[in-house]
């Protein structure tokens, strides 16, 4: 990677800070650092910053709650982006829809519909991360997911381009969606009005199944592997007898065995050697490949 010589933000040190720790902003609480850490106000720093790291041929990466991410012990040498300043966790809402900015904590939405009677979104009860997090992986469950509930999107490019993506254009898949560009800015939701009574019991049973099957109050990252078409990644952990499993502080959860927890001393080495040793036993039982769900940075 090419730095210049000197500082590539010049000028831009009130949102940009070197060598930040990744651990206090990871579910997992572990990981390396980022080389540069960028926390823009608004959308002219973005793409200012944007253009430096272009530039400059410096890596961008894009980080949310980091509720479904695992940071290389090493850290990342690129700059880390965080949409966490006030002007992204802005929503407004008009009638049955809310324009939500990207930072926008998706369970503190999830009570804000419930409470002003809107129904659609509480589908997300338990799921940890941002609306921008949330959108790129089309987040969600067995309940549904938040691509069910996208009108548009606003989104920019790596070269600072600030663009919608409509809902007719828009392709929400299994954990995916055609989304490219590298920043997700605001998401508008359609909802659909309702008693707030009866949102919040749906809320509260959809909640208490999560907490009653996952291992909620452990660090985590959520599910490690996507569930094969047709098939459950737990299931087939479990199958493989993995359950209770562990390398140095990594466990696969006795609870749900996508889950792999990270106890006290824990390392992201421990966790991706957890992972392979996984892969390794459920393809030898059932020739089948988990693939990762979680992202792995770098």
């Amino acid at each position: 990677m090419r730095i210049t010589s000197t500082n590539p933000f010049e000028g831009l040190e009130q949102c940009v800070e070197e060598n930040v720790p990744l651990k206090p902003y990871t579910w997992y609480k572990i990981g390396g650092p980022a080389r540069f850490f960028v926390r823009p106000t608004s959308i002219e720093e973005l793409q200012e910053a944007t253009r430096r790291c272009v530039e400059n041929k410096i890596p961008i990466y894009v980080l949310g709650l980091g509720a479904n991410l695992l940071v290389s012990d090493n850290g990342v040498d690129a700059a880390v982006f965080r949409l966490s300043d006030e002007f992204w966790r802005t929503a407004r809402y008009e009638k049955s829809s809310v324009e939500v900015g990207a930072g926008v904590d998706m369970q503190k939405l999830v009570l804000s519909t419930c409470r002003k009677g809107l129904s659609g979104f509480e589908c997300l009860a338990g799921i940890p991360g941002t609306i921008g997090g949330g959108v790129r992986m089309n987040a969600g469950g067995k309940f549904g997911d938040i691509g069910g509930v996208i009108r548009k999107v606003l989104v920019m490019s790596e070269d600072g381009t600030v663009f919608e993506r409509l809902k007719d254009d828009l392709v929400f898949d299994y954990r995916s969606t055609n989304i490219s560009a590298k920043f997700i800015l605001r998401a508008t939701l359609e909802l659909e009005e309702d008693d707030p009574s009866a949102i919040m019991k749906r809320t509260k049973e959809i909640w208490m199944y999560k907490r009653n099957t996952q291992p909620l109050n452990t660090k985590n990252c959520g599910c490690m592997f996507k569930n094969p078409r047709g098939l459950s990644a737990g299931a087939l952990i479990d199958q493989a007898g993995l359950k209770g499993m562990k390398v140095g502080g990594a466990e696969v959860s006795e609870k749900h065995a996508n889950f792999i927890v990270a106890h006290p001393g824990c390392s992201a080495d421990d966790v991706l050697k957890l992972v392979k040793i996984i892969q390794e036993k459920v393809f030898e039982k059932n020739e089948v490949h988990l693939e990762s769900e979680v992202k792995i940075w770098p």
